[in-house]
């Protein structure tokens, strides 16, 4: 079958590899119909990805076609059409007997930690897929990006009419946006590309947005007459960007890390205490996002639409992919047709 390995950082490897064996209980063999690719892709590519070790086959945000399961599967025929949880959870340890196997304490992600979707048949397990008879694979692919967002949203127990300030206007900030604007907060979203301002404006309904630089500070006081937001995501995984967060914090506020990076993010400790702050970190998804946002797209109260902006066929996918490593490219979310 048709393999695409990242061998390492800056070089992909088209191989044909061996089709899986036999099901073990509880599996499923699906054929791999659409790839989106996701800021984990790029960092990997780029060789800034934390958790990551190469040779690996990436793709995680995935829309499959069930060919098989195991005799006993419950839920999930041949012929079904579903969304990839990509998350592999031991389902004994202590966050996973809590409640939390987005963060599994041996978890490992499809495409990060053990091999992913860009190839054209893979094996997982049955209660990873989530079915949907009206979905198209387009959006079927989209969901685990929008669960990143709304996961962090849930974290954050956003109050309706509180101001938020999302740094990243990337796909996972988007998300975020898109999520805390559901959940009756009045969203501002800051980036220093201005197309990708122009595009939350435009297609997601974000009604403020901050120019990230020297001013923003200043701007985000403007917004919020001088109050600052009362909750702050950070989805850009950049450092410097991670540092300032804190002083866009109001007083009693929560700052909610949803991108991360290599390395340690450093705070003023007086700074932190004397406005009370509360920090958070998210990570991944649930099976219960993932089955929200399936119905809230199946009732078009997610218009998942203005996503996709760039497309490409599996076989020109080695070629086309550094070109969305590019600013000026454009890129809101790539997908491979497979």
């Amino acid at each position: 079958m048709k393999t695409i390995t990242l061998i390492e950082p800056g070089m992909f490897q088209a191989l044909d590899s061996t089709a899986p064996g036999s099901l073990a209980p509880g599996e499923a063999l699906v054929r791999v119909r659409r790839i989106g690719i996701c800021g984990t892709d790029l960092h990997a590519y780029r060789g800034r990805q934390p958790f990551f070790t190469y040779p690996r086959i990436l793709g995680h945000e995935l829309g499959v076609e069930v060919l098989e399961v195991n005799d006993g599967a419950v839920g999930i025929r041949p012929g079904d059409r579903c969304a990839l949880e990509p998350y592999l959870n031991c389902e004994t340890c202590i966050a996973c007997r809590r409640g939390k196997p987005n963060c599994c304490v041996d978890l490992k992600v499809l495409g990060v930690h053990t091999d992913g979707g860009m190839r054209e048949l893979i094996t997982v397990p049955v209660d990873k897929l989530h079915p949907s008879e009206s979905l198209t694979l387009d959006q079927l692919a989209l969901v685990e990006t929008l669960g990143i967002g709304a996961h962090a949203v849930d974290r954050a127990s956003v109050t309706a009419g509180e101001q938020a300030l999302v740094i990243g206007a990337g796909p996972i900030g988007l998300a975020v946006a898109q999520f805390a604007l559901q959940a009756g907060a009045h969203v501002a979203v800051m980036d220093v590309n201005e197309r990708r301002l122009q595009f939350c404006q435009d297609h997601i309904g974000v009604p403020s947005v901050v120019h990230g630089g020297e001013d923003a500070l200043s701007q985000v006081e403007e917004l919020t007459q001088g109050d600052l937001p009362t909750l702050v995501f950070d989805a850009t995984g950049n450092p410097d960007s991670m540092h300032r967060a804190f002083q866009l914090v109001a007083h009693g506020g929560r700052l909610v890390f949803v991108g991360l990076f290599q390395g340690d993010v450093t705070f003023s400790d007086p700074h932190f205490h004397r406005r009370e702050l509360t920090l958070l970190s998210s990570r991944n998804s649930t099976a219960a996002d993932f089955r929200r946002i399936i119905r809230l797209i199946e009732s078009q109260e997610i218009d998942t639409t203005p996503w996709i902006t760039h497309r490409c066929g599996f076989d020109d996918l080695i070629r086309q992919f550094p070109s969305w490593l590019l600013p000026e490219t454009g890129v809101v979310k790539a997908m491979v047709d497979v």
